[in-house]
């Protein structure tokens, strides 16, 4: 080797070690910086590592805001509500062609079992904007049947067509996980390495806590017996990057009598969701598809779950559920304590 490439390796050397002395003193004097409230109809933390604080609050309420302005059912004027009281559909922003976009491969993917077409359904029995708790009819069940249904959707460049008027979508079974991502992407931006997204649940995690170096530690609710009552944690995993959402049947129902009624709505019935789920933990690379792919494993039921885990890699998800019995009882995918 000649002199000059010697020299040259030293520099380079030089260069990565002191880098990283350089990185290390950086993590040694960052702190935890929180950042806390309220949006999307839930509560919200965003716990970052820095030297100083970098990321505004008004910038997350910016952000939020425009989210809203866009997939939010609960805002007369957003994108989402102008495309369903339209008759023929409109050109979409971003944010509502990401999250279309990525609902179309989850909804072919699960042959239907993830649905955004399913508002006039949801809305018939109480879920919706309007709240109500009246068991629709059969008919009032066919009708908003007939309204739904994700092939009757096209999507030409930005453009989100409808083939009948009476199609409504509703994204919040996504939309929630995405604007955590958008998030993630936002600190990113300012350079921010190590963070804990939370919304509603959704999370996502990259890097460690700091100055300590420990890996994010993220617990799992076990379901409590009664919506009073305060849920305990059944299990904790740590992570170093990633997302984890949950979907569940326990949170939001209808009571009928004696029976509870999930807010979760099989697109095909068009009625709740009866098996033996009652929640997913789904972890994989983006909030997004977490968010997307939990409510495909609770429709699916256990069994076929874990054949649709096998088909799709980085796709790692834990269950609750009721055996033939009653009995609660638990089960995860083999990577998902990994």
């Amino acid at each position: 080797m000649n002199k000059s490439v010697c020299i040259f390796l030293s520099i380079f050397a030089f260069f990565i070690i002191s880098s990283c002395r350089v990185s290390r003193r950086a993590e040694l004097r960052s702190r935890a910086y929180k950042i806390e409230g309220f949006a999307q109809g839930t509560s919200y933390q965003i716990t970052y590592y820095t030297e100083s604080a970098i990321i505004s609050s008004s910038s997350i309420n910016q952000l939020f805001s425009e989210l809203d302005s866009s997939l939010s059912i609960y805002k007369p004027y957003s994108l989402i509500n102008q495309f369903n009281n339209s008759a023929n559909g409109l050109i979409m922003d971003d944010h509502l062609f990401k999250v279309v976009l990525r609902s179309m491969k989850i909804w072919k993917e699960s042959e239907g079992v993830f649905d955004i077409s399913i508002l006039p359904i949801v809305e018939a029995w109480g879920f919706g904007a309007k709240k109500h708790s009246i068991e629709p009819s059969n008919t009032e069940i066919a009708k908003a049947l007939s309204c739904s249904g994700s092939d009757k959707i096209r999507i030409e460049g930005k453009q989100l067509i409808k083939t009948i008027p009476c199609l409504k979508i509703d994204v919040n079974g996504i939309a929630q996980g995405y604007s955590v991502d958008v998030i993630a992407k936002h600190l990113e931006s300012k350079g921010v390495q190590n963070y804990l997204i939370e919304i509603g649940g959704e999370i996502r995690v990259k890097g460690r806590k700091q100055p300590g170096n420990q890996l994010m530690r993220i617990g799992i609710e076990q379901p409590a017996e009664m919506r009073i009552n305060e849920p305990i944690i059944q299990k904790v995993i740590e992570l170093q990057g990633g997302a984890i959402t949950t979907s569940g049947n326990y949170r939001k129902f209808i009571q009928n009598g004696s029976k509870k009624l999930s807010h979760l709505i099989d697109p095909k019935t068009g009625r709740p969701i009866e098996n033996k789920m009652i929640s997913v933990t789904v972890k994989t690379k983006d909030a997004m598809s977490a968010d997307g792919y939990d409510n495909v494993l609770i429709g699916l039921g256990i069994e076929k779950s874990f054949d649709f885990l096998k088909k799709h890699r980085g796709l790692e998800a834990y269950f609750i559920y009721q055996d033939d019995h009653g009995v609660v009882r638990d089960t995860a995918s083999a990577g998902f304590f990994k």
